[in-house]
């Protein structure tokens, strides 16, 4: 026996990967990550270790190297095949290599191979992406640091290869993570929170525009580490022009000037507050077997499907009457409760809601291409804008293939997706949204899923806004090309991004204008931003890097759009632009080849799997089928246990499709009364509906504010409802409402 500890592969030998230390530069919706990775050779052979790793899906990746002793080796980017065929060689020649790169299935997936590592050497790997921080639904921006990847699951007769994945329970996880962040903004920071322990918030100056933050010791490997950040007035457009790099050539990316602009347009109130009343709802719902973990990773809770129930249930009550809509479950096959979307009514409602009490995560792999396509070859309902909801926890091995498909359809759609649980890829989610015009969210940890998905239905019910047009306003002899791809949608609240490249100087002005012009409602509107065209001190590549990662993205999804002659032609120009830039890309890898040893490296390579995390996976095996072993004893997880339906959701589920609720027994018990206490007090000239209606809408307001995000939609259906009644003695109503109940809550805060 191998007397050692740590974790072992089942042949008893040790995994070389010892440690991750992660240092993160956030300046306003832009961070900066710097990961170095800690290798050790503790056997007497030398090693090839492989680590298979997740990475944000819309990181840049832009700087890899590896120091071994006092030798810093730097990587380049090269075509993909090429790197390989450079990192072969020199392993051939016992010179030490290392070689990075992206999964071809999906963005958001990394394989690093450390080559030649001598026994009791170590090397120490750095690694650098920039990344946009999305905007959440409270107005914080999301940052995440994955560490868990799930096995992806790839359907038969899909595209490619999958991703060969080492992965382990959390709990096994054998090397440490160590995280700090720099967080500057031109705003003051109001805070910071996160799903892990952290160190209190230290700020570097009195504005509080400066703070540093930590990850609390012993961070356990059984979540992604996710940071929120909030600022005051968060909502500001914001322009920063960066200097192109000296060294570069003018007129090439690099060489020029790169503009980010961040645009949060502006609607009309009077737009807003109107809700559309038609729409053609579609909700797909992933009910494959990892569906059945606990939405929250560490403790015993709701099951992602028992959650992924309770919203459909939300989803349900909070439609309009007239709209259309269907749901559709998917695993290794998929079905419909009908055959075609069916209009909004008590009789279908209903109907919905007794399929979706007995909805279980039992339909096997995760095959979300087939019900996308028979959707797609569904037509269109006139007048009713189709809105789709998907709901998945991620893991799929054919993302570019799905995201493609959303693309060619997003003529005739808008896409909402949500991430269910650890480990969902940010590539798929993110990429439907982004390609189908809607909107993405992630529900990790103790995050409740309805009001991420109400805050989506909000945004669904928006007018879409049309003919969108972006011009720009320079002075003479400053020429723009745009390296992101047209917008194709805006939401109220939510950031655009813009990145493009300024050509040439100017001899006298200084400023710059941007102007997106838009139709809403059959009302054009618009929105405008000056800038200085002065470059803003200091801020490294980030811009160009970013800027390059957009128009490489566009261009790999025209390559995996379009299957024809001028593929190779959308191909060299990634590539060119990935070497140029140094970002990498689907067809380019990082290599880097240690020539200073003069030494060749004797004997046979070990390869050794460094295991990622994965939640909810089979306890210690993977896909390349080695079997790890700890040298310890670890309990299993724990079933999840579905809790009993809250008070909020009892009382919802009592509501008619039309908005009214019913006087019954059920009603009396989920306002914690007995029928007689609530029928007792009814003025005489009110008839009973009404009556219920506005004592849920009381309770509403009265007990569950703090949830009022996830029950609005259904309550302005329960008001339209009651205006509809023209009913006598509402103020009467709404006294003895409040008497019964114990509140005081105003007339006008419920909106009669």
């Amino acid at each position: 026996m191998v007397n050692c500890c740590g974790l072992l592969t089942a042949k008893k030998e040790p995994v070389p990967l010892k440690s991750v230390e992660v240092e993160v530069e956030v300046r306003d919706h832009v961070a900066t990550v710097v990961s170095t990775l800690l290798y050790e050779n503790k056997e007497d052979k030398p090693l090839e270790a492989v680590f298979v790793f997740p990475l944000p899906g819309e990181a840049a990746v832009c700087h890899f190297s590896a120091k071994i002793g006092e030798t810093q080796v730097v990587a380049e980017v090269q075509e993909k095949q090429k790197a390989r065929e450079e990192y072969d060689d020199a392993l051939s020649s016992g010179l030490q290599a290392f070689l990075l790169e992206e999964s071809e299935q999906s963005p958001d997936i990394f394989s690093l191979s450390v080559g030649s590592l001598p026994p009791g050497e170590s090397a120490s790997i750095r690694l650098d992406y920039v990344t946009e921080l999305a905007v959440q639904a409270d107005d914080g921006l999301r940052f995440c640091l994955p560490a868990v990847l799930n096995p992806r699951y790839q359907p038969q007769g899909s595209e490619g290869g999958s991703v060969q994945l080492s992965s382990v329970p959390a709990s096994l996880v054998p090397y440490s993570l160590s995280l700090s962040a720099r967080v500057s903004s031109p705003r003051p920071i109001s805070k910071v929170e996160s799903n892990c322990t952290l160190d209190p918030l230290q700020y570097l100056n009195t504005e509080q525009t400066q703070a540093t933050i930590k990850l609390g010791a012993g961070h356990k490997f059984d979540r992604d580490v996710e940071l929120l950040i909030y600022y005051k007035d968060a909502h500001q457009p914001t322009a920063v022009v960066e200097a192109g790099q000296d060294s570069a050539k003018p007129g090439t990316l690099m060489g020029d000037s790169v503009v980010m602009l961040s645009l949060y347009p502006e609607f009309p109130q009077a737009v807003m507050s109107s809700v559309a009343s038609c729409g053609e709802f579609l909700f797909v719902i992933d009910r494959s077997g990892s569906m059945d973990c606990a939405m929250n990773g560490r403790e015993r809770g709701q099951s992602r499907i028992g959650s992924a129930r309770d919203t459909l249930l939300l989803l349900l009550k909070s439609l309009p009457m007239g709209c259309y809509f269907n749901i559709y479950s998917f695993g290794s096959s998929y079905d419909h409760i009908f055959p075609k979307s069916v209009e909004y009514s008590q009789k279908s409602m209903d109907e919905a809601l007794k399929v979706v009490e007995k909805m279980k995560a039992d339909m096997g792999g995760t095959e979300i291409l087939r019900p996308l396509k028979h959707i797609y070859s569904q037509p269109c309902i006139p007048s009713q804008p189709r809105q789709l909801f998907i709901f998945t926890d991620g893991e799929v091995g054919n993302t570019k293939e799905v995201v493609n498909l959303v693309k060619r359809n997003s003529g005739c759609h808008r896409c909402f997706s949500f991430g269910i649980g650890e480990g969902a890829s940010s590539a798929l989610i993110t990429g439907v949204a982004k390609e189908g015009g809607g909107h993405a969210q992630f529900i990790t940890g103790a995050d409740r899923m309805q009001p991420k998905v109400m805050q989506s239905l909000r945004f669904a019910m928006q007018p879409a806004v049309l003919d969108i047009t972006v011009t720009w306003d320079l002075p003479k002899g400053v020429s723009v090309t745009p390296l992101s791809p047209p917008i194709t949608t805006l939401f109220q609240g939510q950031r655009s991004l813009l990145y493009a490249q300024l050509t040439g100087e100017s001899s006298g002005a200084t400023e710059g204008c941007v102007t997106v012009k838009y139709n809403l409602v059959d009302q054009p509107s618009q929105n405008q931003l000056h800038f200085s065209l002065n470059p803003t001190e200091d801020t490294g590549l980030t811009a160009h890097r970013l800027g390059a990662r957009t128009l490489i993205r566009s261009l790999e999804m025209e390559k995996g759009g379009n299957m024809g002659q001028h593929n190779d032609g959308v191909k060299e120009k990634v590539v060119e632009l990935s070497v140029q830039s140094g970002v990498s890309s689907a067809f380019t890898a990082f290599i880097a080849v240690n020539k200073a040893n003069g030494e060749a490296i004797q004997g046979p390579l070990l390869r050794r799997n460094v295991p990622t995390p994965s939640y909810g996976s089979n306890l210690g095996s993977d896909n390349s089928g080695e079997d790890y072993e700890l040298v310890v004893c670890g309990a299993a997880e724990p079933e999840p246990i579905q809790p009993p339906r809250d008070s909020l959701l009892q009382l919802i589920s009592l509501q008619k499709a039309s908005g009214c609720w019913v006087l019954e027994p059920a009603l009396a018990a989920a306002l914690g009364r007995t029928s007689k206490e609530v029928e007792q007090p009814k003025p005489a000239s009110v008839n009973k509906e009404v009556w219920a209606t506005i004592l849920a809408l009381i309770w509403l307001h009265g007990f569950k504010m703090e949830a009022r995000e996830e029950w609005e939609l259904l309550a302005m259906k329960a008001v339209s409802w009651l205006h509809a009644q023209k009913a006598p003695s509402v103020t009467e109503c709404v006294e003895a409402g409040n008497a019964l109940l114990g509140c005081k809550v105003q007339k006008d805060a419920l909106g009669l």
